[in-house]
């Protein structure tokens, strides 16, 4: 045992006033509680009991040794009777990071229904696109793409599918024009997430079959005009700053249907080649093991994926 828990031994020992009855009260046996309190007396380099054929009492040194451990145990017992008398019900602060895009459109218009009914629940909810570290950083969820799920210790639910599409504002076609092929995007500005190499690889939906095409005709151009690196004059470090960006007409950006679907239908924006469709992602919500999971943590995970659970691919038409 460690030290800690001959502390508390010691000190049920000196309140029973016997190695006995502490046993008893402690469903060990006598030798075995004889045994931690002499490697105790080892440890501090004192004799802590007196010991009689009626019982033991604590020595000078004991006895002032017996207030320390007796401050730890009252100290324990709090602890333990604070645990014991969680009833499972949500309370305490929650840290949830989330996708900017995500958060801000999806996820915060929902959190009123959640603090309704999880009343003794606190949201604190960090929004960023960097990939966060759940466990180091202290998060209780995080929300985010599947494949930003890099860490096998966790675990993770889908939330909803999130089916790309490219749009700009009708103030970029009418002084760009509109691409009619997807090699026709060489040519346009087309706004860039900065510093993720991946998402500003943008590839048509038959890339494999032109690639085959261009390497038995040996038509590097090809290739290069069926999946290329995004080039522009802007790139940001969210999705929502895309979001704005093309809103304001500076290019043509790559941006999830659940957040644009509203302005496509408006006219806000304007579907550039609907005919492609970039392999859609799922979005998901990360925890730790589900084992002893926080009831904070386990219904708002419920909460979550119930809220979309019926969300398909947005329809960008109205």
């Amino acid at each position: 045992m460690d030290i800690s828990t001959q502390m508390l031994i010691f000190a049920t020992v000196v309140e029973q006033g016997s190695i006995s009855a502490a046993a008893r009260s402690m469903g060990q046996t006598p030798s075995a509680v004889s045994k931690q309190i002499s490697l105790l007396e080892d440890h501090v380099h004192y004799r802590l009991l007196n010991r009689t054929r009626t019982g033991v009492s604590p020595t000078q040194e004991g006895k002032d040794f017996y207030e320390k451990c007796r401050a730890m145990a009252e100290k324990y017992k709090e602890a333990e009777a604070m645990i014991h008398n969680l009833d499972g019900t949500p309370r305490g602060k929650l840290r949830v990071a989330s996708t900017v895009a995500f958060g801000k459109s999806q996820l915060i218009p929902v959190l009123p229904q959640f603090l309704a009914e999880h009343k003794g629940v606190q949201v604190s909810l960090d929004l960023t696109d960097r990939e966060v570290d759940l466990q180091g950083e202290s998060f209780d969820v995080a929300i985010c793409f599947a494949e930003q799920h890099k860490n096998p210790d966790l675990v993770l639910r889908r939330i909803m599918p999130s089916q790309r599409v490219l749009c700009a504002a009708p103030s970029y076609v009418e002084r760009r024009g509109t691409p009619a092929a997807f090699a026709d995007l060489l040519g346009h500005n087309c706004l860039r997430v900065a510093g993720d190499s991946r998402r500003n690889h943008w590839s048509s939906t038959d890339t494999l079959a032109a690639q085959s095409v261009a390497a038995r005709a040996g038509d590097a151009r090809t290739i290069e005009a069926q999946a290329f690196e995004a080039q522009g004059d802007f790139e940001g470090n969210s999705t929502d700053v895309l979001y704005q960006a093309t809103l304001a007409g500076i290019g043509i950006a790559r941006l999830p249907s659940y957040m644009v679907a509203k302005d496509l239908r408006s006219g806000a924006l304007v579907h550039i080649l609907p005919e492609y469709a970039p392999p859609s992602t799922d979005i998901v919500v990360m925890f730790a093991d589900r084992r002893n999971l926080a009831p904070k943590t386990r219904v708002f995970v419920d909460f979550i994926v119930r809220q979309f659970r019926d969300a398909q691919s947005y329809r960008t038409a109205s």
